[in-house]
């Protein structure tokens, strides 16, 4: 008799086929494990008419996930590391992180179109790229979007939006690569913390041999590193701050940026050290930034 293990999935697409991804690796390497994905709404997906921190941030995203863990209705949860609260329950530990997908933000014109409409507004979820976006489209109007990413492309193609910025992983991950107008690299804007990788969640206690070999150390360092940095600043979805990391051998360089709502002053800053050191590069890098937007950032 096979082993079975149920993942818990958000049912979106998208959220399905990153569940998809962990089950095909867990039955390719554990022939007596059997591996079926439990899909559910979360508040977060049913809540669509108002910004995320306008409910409850992103843990609105996990809270039904993390019930069917602690009742044992799900062995796993799979989720976007980007979406995931900075603060994890002790009790549902985070497992593995997958091998990062491509993590930079990308611009997406409506089918068929070559340029901006500059009568249109640049549809954004997050206040990260809400600010950045100012800099490179200062003469652009940007307006909330919510949904799955399918959603969000009807809204596109319809013609609410001259453009979408999105994350290049989910397009990718779904086949849409021909979709991406343009890449904004790491410098014009920094992602979001954890942008690109797949989180597996388990609950304490309990034994995993068949995630074995998933855990892929370079994102780990980088994903520690970054959570650090945004949970030191206590940024989550009503705070635009980002954070991107990359490790290099033995090596990590971060990027970061802080926002200081008292003011409206922010800046953007990096770092370099061991990956070893990973967690306490994001804490140090925060404290930096920190300290140089109170005397006086852009």
């Amino acid at each position: 008799m096979k082993n079975k293990v149920v993942i818990g999935s958000r049912e979106s697409a998208l959220a399905v086929l990153q569940s998809e991804l962990v089950q095909d690796y867990i039955e390719t390497h554990n022939s007596g494990v059997e591996v079926e994905i439990l899909t559910m709404k979360t508040t977060g997906d049913i809540i669509l008419d108002r910004t995320l921190d306008k409910i409850g941030g992103k843990g609105l995203f996990v809270k039904e996930l993390d019930k069917a863990l602690l009742e044992g209705r799900s062995q796993l949860s799979v989720h976007s590391l980007k979406d995931m609260p900075m603060e994890v329950p002790e009790e549902l530990p985070l497992l593995a992180f997958s091998v990062r997908e491509d993590p930079r933000d990308v611009l997406v014109l409506p089918e068929g179109a070559k340029e901006l409409d500059p009568d249109k507004p640049l549809g954004c979820s997050s206040l990260r790229r809400t600010l950045q976006l100012k800099e490179l489209y200062p003469d652009m109007e940007v307006k909330s979007i919510r949904g799955n990413l399918q959603t969000r492309l009807r809204k596109l193609d319809s013609g609410e939006y001259s453009a979408l910025i999105l994350a290049a992983a989910g397009l990718k991950r779904l086949g849409l690569e021909n979709r991406i107008h343009r890449y904004f690299t790491p410098d014009e804007m920094i992602p979001a913390a954890g942008q690109g990788i797949l989180a597996v969640q388990g609950k304490a206690g309990e034994d995993y041999p068949y995630l074995e070999g998933y855990n892929d150390p370079d994102a780990w360092a980088e994903g520690n590193a970054e959570r650090a940095f945004v949970r030191y600043l206590d940024g989550g979805c009503s705070s635009p701050v980002a954070a991107f990391a990359q490790a290099d051998g033995e090596m990590l360089f971060l990027r970061g940026l802080y926002y200081r709502e008292e003011d409206g002053s922010w800046c953007k800053g990096s770092i370099s050290g061991c990956r070893a050191d990973a967690a306490a590069l994001g804490i140090a890098l925060a404290e930096q930034l920190k300290n140089e937007c109170g005397k006086g950032g852009i």
